[in-house]
């Protein structure tokens, strides 16, 4: 028989149970008056009891199994729970530019464009510093180009800026200057160091320290993209420098023997490394931060040799 503690778990047992006795009384009723007959009539007047393993399975028919009820019932909490926490937590998504002033505020156009953003308008301070030769972090070289500047460190962005060209506005005048070098630290994010000779175009040197806007600008030029291997360059290992582009360059890659196209690191010092050699005397494809790609074959492993290419990016 099932025990008082596992029938107290059934759906309500006092009912069915008063229905299973009804059974019972019934069917031990039958039998006795089949027993009574069989032993009347058997010659032997034998005395065997009747079993009780029909009542028994009368009443458990009557009382069906509930061990699936919690389960159907009562649905588990744990994952409510679950389904719960999944829905307050945020999906991470990419920080917000609304932080940003609005000045800085993506452009529409410019999607390869690092921190400096065509259609933007920076505010910073203008420093000024003596050039000496010309070259600078950006590694282009000695240059009589006196209408440049270092950008800083943060916008500087591992040469991302180099060769870019930026107006600059103070007090109601303006000049137009190419990136060719970094302004480490002090220099601070949206100042640029001017050289001398641009600086005084803006206002007096002894000024020292002056506020500015600046935005980047797609020039109106007549030179052609060139490029340069670096020192040691070979077939095993090259560095490649694209000079003279109108916008900032996005990406420089190179093809491979596979026929594939692999995008090349940039350093620091405004060269794109193949480290493994892959792609050195290669077609090269470079591409500015509007998307636009220009396509160059032909250039031979030539260190430090300018090579020209004869195309040039668009005027934004």
């Amino acid at each position: 028989m099932p025990s008082a503690s596992h029938r107290s778990h059934r759906a309500r047992p006092e009912r069915r149970t008063a229905r299973a006795s009804v059974v019972s009384v019934t069917a031990l009723a039958a039998v006795a008056l089949v027993v009574s007959l069989v032993v009347a009539f058997r010659p032997d007047g034998g005395s065997g009891e009747p079993a009780a393993a029909p009542a028994v399975s009368a009443e458990a028919s009557a009382s069906p199994s509930v061990s699936a009820e919690p389960s159907s019932a009562s649905p588990s909490p744990t994952a409510g729970r679950k389904k719960e926490s999944a829905s307050a937590t945020p999906t991470p998504s990419a920080p917000s530019t609304s932080a940003r002033p609005a000045s800085r505020a993506p452009a529409a156009t410019g999607s390869l464009a690092g921190r400096i953003r065509p259609g933007a308008t920076y505010r910073g301070v203008a420093t000024s510093y003596d050039i000496g030769d010309g070259d600078g972090a950006c590694s282009f070289g000695p240059s009589s180009d006196v209408m440049t500047a270092a950008m800083n460190t943060a916008d500087y962005e591992t040469s991302k800026a180099c060769g870019a060209y930026v107006q600059v506005r103070s007090g109601g005048k303006s000049i137009t200057v190419r990136i060719t070098n970094e302004c480490p630290a002090p220099c601070v994010a949206g100042q640029l160091d001017l050289s001398r000779e641009a600086f005084a175009k803006l206002a007096p040197l002894s000024a020292g320290r002056i506020t500015v806007d600046w935005s980047l600008l797609s020039p109106a030029i007549s030179d052609t993209v060139s490029i340069r291997y670096k020192t040691g360059s070979s077939r095993y290992w090259c560095g490649i420098q694209a000079l003279g582009h109108r916008n900032p360059l996005a990406r420089l890659e190179v093809r491979t023997g596979d026929g594939s196209w692999l995008s090349l690191p940039r350093a620091e010092y405004n060269y794109f490394l193949s480290e493994q050699g892959a792609g050195c005397g290669g077609t090269i494809r470079l591409t500015d931060i509007y998307g636009e790609r220009l396509t160059v074959e032909g250039l031979a492993v030539r260190a430090e040799a300018v090579q020209g290419t004869g195309v040039q990016f668009a005027r934004r």
